[in-house]
């Protein structure tokens, strides 16, 4: 039996022209690393240069974006080799001003 939610979630629409939007602030360096992806940058030993690379020159992995609700906001993810060709995965997001690092993923090996 379905139960219905006593409110709606309105879900924002997708930024238009992400890609151009995300290699835009890639190569202008002007995003913000929040807590959590500096952790796992650190934890995957991922460098600004590997962040920013893979920005410019990844692809949209529409399939593992997310809507957040608590937050009212898409987080992207944007998949790419780093200039050491390791296969990274970034979710990103942006707020009003700003394009934020949600996180970085290395892919293909185990912590």
């Amino acid at each position: 039996m379905a139960t219905e939610l006593p409110y709606s979630i309105s879900i924002e629409p997708k930024i238009p022209n992400l890609i151009s939007k995300i290699k835009e602030r890639g190569r202008s360096e002007e995003f913000i690393i929040i807590p959590h992806a500096m952790d796992r940058k650190k934890e995957w030993n991922i460098s600004i240069i590997d962040i920013v690379h893979v920005l410019i020159n990844g692809e949209h992995e529409e399939s593992k974006d997310q809507y957040k609700p608590e937050y009212r906001a898409w987080n992207y993810a944007v998949r790419g080799k780093t200039v050491d060709n390791r296969d990274l995965r970034i979710a990103v997001s942006f707020d009003e001003k700003h394009m934020l690092i949600i996180t970085v993923i290395r892919l293909g090996r185990k912590r």
